[in-house]
């Protein structure tokens, strides 16, 4: 990657939709709910009022405000592009990236639409959530030079918008791009967003999201790398919950594991270690020890309630990381795979 030029006014601006996450943590006494984990199912009586045990409140929310979160906790200079209502959560969320010093230049306030809102029912280490994307009309503003730009989830109705962001990346070549896809890139299919991925430096999803990406059913996730590595993405990452996460940038597949811990609630733990990848990528860091980085910032992150409060700073990292000297990133040998259509 290219060094920093003194016009260069960011290390990292991220791209998305701000939300307010509200947090209902459900009492675990076996009475107001029940747990199916053979289908999946989280059941709660029907007509009945259901006891919570604590509600956490984040009001600058969203993988982009937590990707800029993030990186600011890591020492970059960071901005956000992201839409907000004209409401008290709009103002409480730019309030909350200014504490936490974003750049919020290019924080859009949307006099129209509320400032959109995640739900999430947190239950036995894991969350369900309901997400609400209000309509919006994106535009992308002019934006300052910037070392890396991190595009993630958005509305539905991101495909112009797309459009725009691939003609500023093509008009800046040597800006690093990050690319996590949100949960309406994935749905609304690959076609909509290869241009993109042709473009990232590096393209980071979950195991789930790739299966559903790509198409013929489920592939092995050496297959997958390989397929986005042929779409144009420079370095490929799936992450696979406790499985870890698999990386590949056309020569080297690493695996990298879990450290151990015991969740207290997983919300972020994709975001926190794609930012703390994308980080350590941008301050020189080489592949594996990147990996680390992404590990230890979800690591710390599923311990917390919420998504930003154990973002770690690069102090915090280093002392994580001595912790489990042994725990890092195995070589996959392997032959190429078909990668298919």
């Amino acid at each position: 990657m290219t060094k920093p030029s003194r016009k260069q006014t960011f290390d990292l601006i991220a791209i998305g939709e701000s939300l307010r996450d509200v947090f209902y943590m459900i009492k675990e006494d076996g009475e107001s709910c029940l747990l199916d984990k053979e289908r999946n199912l989280l059941c709660f009586e029907y007509a009945e009022k259901i006891a919570v045990a604590k509600v956490v409140k984040v009001p600058a929310a969203g993988n982009a405000s937590n990707a800029a979160v993030g990186a600011s906790r890591l020492g970059l200079k960071s901005a956000l592009v992201s839409w907000i209502g004209e409401d008290v959560a709009g103002e409480l969320s730019r309030e909350a990236l200014v504490k936490d010093r974003v750049d919020s230049r290019y924080l859009q306030t949307d006099p129209a639409h509320p400032t959109s809102e995640a739900t999430i029912l947190g239950y036995s280490g894991e969350r369900t959530q309901f997400v609400y994307f209000q309509p919006r009309k994106y535009r992308l503003p002019k934006l300052a030079n910037a070392r890396c730009i991190y595009y993630t989830a958005m509305g539905k109705n991101y495909a112009s918008f797309n459009k725009m962001l691939l003609k500023h990346l093509k008009a800046h070549t040597n800006t690093f791009f990050a690319f996590q896809p949100g949960t309406t890139h994935v749905l609304g299919g690959l076609k909509p967003i290869s241009g993109l991925i042709a473009h990232s430096d590096l393209f980071i999803l979950n195991k789930d999201e790739a299966h559903h990406l790509l198409p013929n059913g489920d592939r092995t996730t050496l297959n997958m790398l390989e397929r986005f590595l042929h779409l144009g993405a420079k370095i490929v990452v799936i992450t696979d919950g406790k499985n870890g996460a698999e990386s590949y940038n056309g020569t080297h597949h690493c695996h990298m594991p879990v450290f151990p811990v015991n969740p207290l609630e997983k919300t972020g733990a994709g975001d926190s270690f794609a930012i703390g990848m994308t980080a350590a990528i941008l301050l020189g860091k080489p592949m594996d020890e990147a990996l680390r980085w992404g590990t230890t910032n979800s690591w710390s992150v599923i311990q917390h309630y919420g998504p930003q409060k154990g973002l770690l700073t690069t102090s915090e990292i280093r002392k994580v990381l001595k912790k489990f000297p042994r725990i890092k990133p195995k070589i996959v040998k392997h032959a190429p795979a078909i990668v298919g259509v």
